[in-house]
């Protein structure tokens, strides 16, 4: 009881970490750009290795406390070493817009294993797929946190008849496809410079900075996002049934506890 209260407490805190990651920059003092961005890539380093190291730490105490057995967490090393292959492909094969083959694994995996299992598998797909990919940057601690979140969110989807269950993920992955590129912009427009009406500067209140925001957002990435939410569904429509079939009997089979918190 002890342990599954203290992985609680360090997804709690990795959600906190992962939040004041992507606000920080509205509250740095000013700086110029040039030296706001090499501040960020020295920052970037060090929340991955503390969302790495969180991450580990909570499976470590989730395997002692046996919510997770050692057959999830093998299934779990699987899922992100194949779902990360999907990634090399996407990248050896430029596909279009934003679309990602990474995305509905990661909802399917989180929906039928709780949230926990989704957070850890959507950030460490993430970070398995960059090492592979060469995509290793200042930008990487903040795609392990979104995907992270879409795992973990969809791990809070309500279980319904298994009519409703395809449109409910394909719902989802869609609005999650629309979700992670508005997110990620965070990490990097208020220090972007641009038209004064898409930028961000210190003193802007609520209002306005969420209708620059929206304007940046509309011209800068609403079309590849876009994309992205129509290949999840796509993806969705495609995989969705099989994976879970396949998945719900692994879960049953081994008396997977799914973690909904």
């Amino acid at each position: 009881m002890v342990r599954r209260l203290l992985a609680g407490m360090i997804y709690a805190l990795s959600g906190v970490l992962g939040i004041l990651a992507f606000l920080y920059p509205f509250f740095m003092p000013y700086a110029p750009a040039v030296s706001a961005n090499a501040i960020q890539r020295q920052v970037a380093p060090l929340l991955t290795a503390a969302l790495v190291g969180l991450s580990l730490l909570a499976l470590l105490l989730e395997l002692q406390e046996q919510t997770l057995s050692a057959k999830t967490v093998a299934l779990m090393g699987v899922l992100v070493a194949v779902t990360s292959v999907l990634r090399f492909i996407e990248v050896a094969i430029p596909m279009p817009g934003g679309f990602s083959p990474i995305f509905a694994p990661i909802i399917i995996a989180g929906y039928v294993f709780g949230a926990r299992f989704g957070f850890l598998m959507g950030a460490l797909t993430l970070l398995t797929s960059a090492l592979i990919t060469g995509g290793v940057g200042p930008w990487l601690p903040f795609q392990m946190f979104t995907a992270g979140w879409a795992g973990m969110t969809a791990g809070w989807l309500p279980h319904l008849h298994k009519r409703w269950e395809l449109p409910l993920l394909c719902l989802f992955g869609f609005v999650w496809g629309l979700l992670y590129g508005a997110i990620i912009n965070l990490y990097f427009w208020p220090l972007a410079q641009g038209p004064v009406e898409q930028s961000w500067t210190q003193g802007l209140g609520l209002k306005d900075t969420l209708l620059h925001y929206a304007g940046f957002y509309v011209v800068t990435s609403l079309m590849w996002d876009l994309i992205r939410a129509v290949g999840n569904v796509a993806l969705l429509l495609l995989l969705a049934t099989p994976m879970l079939k396949a998945l719900t009997r692994f879960r049953r089979r081994f008396h997977f506890e799914v973690e909904r918190g």
